[in-house]
């Protein structure tokens, strides 16, 4: 008889639950295609007692953690905790055991991913995430593996669901934003505190990974610019229309000559007739730029228990795989050194720049503003004439979209404008990437 691929999770949420039932239901078409079969051998969860919409034997089921981290016959641990401290202290223990890990937890990658990829490099076993970006989307492999002889320039990506929905209700249903939110939550897209989603934190710790995984840098979530999209206005989204751009939360990251990288998150205004513009409601895509391949898009549902649980058992079947191949080198293979980055200021970005301005609708208030901007070397490519603000006749909005200029120009200018007696509101800047 062969012998499984025993394997302990930790974490009978949501996704666990999930992984199980696709375990179930794909189970036949996944046994022949793996050389051992996958079993999951023990379960641990705080909560015991709560009956799971998945099939499993409740012995297997304890509050025990200890007991399945040390027990000899499970050769992997999944961790679903979805929480930071303990799951870094869980993933460490199980890879100081010999034992290999699977994990979707993109904070905790994000934060000490590095950190634990050395500790399974040194213990000879493997940490897999595939379903910590992207969702079922395979992007990490791809990476890995597909496009491993590339050279990779540049990753742009619509990687958090929540955030996409909410601008897709915007554009297409002309809402503001806290209609689209609540919406979002009404439907389950978004969760009753919606930070972590709206304020770009999610995209961030997305982006770090896979930043680090294109570029062979340490990158990290405090590596990451970051603006959410709580700001966005119907205002800013029609404007955008106007220009032939659609409004979308990308997660960037490119490589300069110099070797430094930028990673930076925020409100980014897409030419409509784009590929990634085109990527609506609770989908994700990631546009990956190689020197052999040129752009290559994944597409895909980015969240939710079966893409996620796709996602897991795909990494489950290659440790399955290499179990009878004898090693898994190239998963193990640790190609970014702890500590080894270049993280290129945001002062240095050279960009072109959409700006809301709230300011007195009086004349000569756009003489002022544009006169600052150009004391700083940002040029005006067009404004949006003003329009009052509802109930407001002495207030109007201007949106300004720039030639390129310096991130660090543009901020000087902007600190200038908000001292002006015309201006009356913070200024709302969005960037623009061009691409196809």
């Amino acid at each position: 008889m062969v012998a499984p691929l025993n394997v302990g999770l930790i974490g009978f949420g949501n996704i666990g639950t999930g992984v199980l039932r696709a375990l179930a239901t794909n189970g036949a078409l996944i046994t022949p295609r793996v050389p051992h079969p996958i079993q999951i051998k023990r379960i641990a969860d705080l909560d015991t007692t709560t009956p799971r919409n998945a099939p499993y034997e409740p012995g297997i089921l304890t509050n025990d953690v200890d007991a399945l981290l040390n027990d000899p016959e499970i050769n992997v641990v999944l961790e679903l905790t979805g929480t930071m401290d303990f799951a870094r202290e869980l993933i460490d223990r199980a890879l100081k055991a010999k034992k290999h890990v699977v994990t979707a937890n993109k904070a905790l990658l994000a934060v000490h991913g590095m950190d634990l990829m050395r500790t399974a490099v040194d213990n000879k076993v493997c940490l897999l995430f595939e379903a910590a970006v992207g969702g079922g989307i395979p992007l990490i492999r791809t990476l890995h593996q597909g496009l491993a002889a590339n050279d990779i320039q540049a990753i742009r990506g619509i990687i958090n669901g929540t955030a996409n929905y909410i601008l897709t209700e915007m554009t297409e249903r002309q809402l503001d934003f806290n209609i689209a939110l609540e919406q979002a939550q009404k439907l389950g897209y978004a969760e009753p505190d919606p930070t972590f989603d709206v304020e770009g934190h999610d995209t961030a710790h997305k982006l770090a990974i896979l930043a680090s995984l294109c570029f062979n840098q340490d990158i990290r979530f405090e590596d990451v610019a970051r603006e959410g999209i709580t700001r966005v206005t119907a205002v800013d989204i029609a404007f955008a229309a106007e220009l032939g751009y659609t409004i979308k939360l990308l997660g960037i990251a490119k490589r300069h000559p110099d070797d430094s990288v930028e990673a930076r998150v925020h409100p980014t205004l897409l030419p409509s007739d784009s590929r990634l513009a085109s990527v609506n409601g609770v989908f994700n895509a990631v546009r990956i730029d190689g020197n052999l391949t040129g752009p290559v898009i994944l597409s895909g549902r980015g969240a939710g228990p079966d893409p996620t649980a796709s996602a897991i058992l795909s990494d489950l079947m290659v440790l399955a795989s290499a179990k009878a191949e004898g090693g898994l080198r190239r998963e193990m293979r640790l190609s970014v050194a702890t500590g080894r980055k270049k993280v290129r200021p945001m002062d240095d970005l050279l960009t072109a720049y959409c700006i809301r301005f709230g300011m007195m609708d009086r004349p000569g208030a756009m003489a002022q503003i544009l006169r600052a901007l150009g004391e700083h070397n940002v040029s005006v490519a067009s404004i949006k004439q003003p329009f009052r603000q509802q109930h407001q006749e002495s207030f109007a909005h201007v949106l300004v979209v720039t030639h390129e200029a310096k991130e660090s120009d543009l901020r000087a200018s902007l600190k200038n404008i908000e001292t002006l007696e015309v201006n009356r509101a913070e200024p709302f800047v969005m960037y623009i990437e061009e691409m196809d």
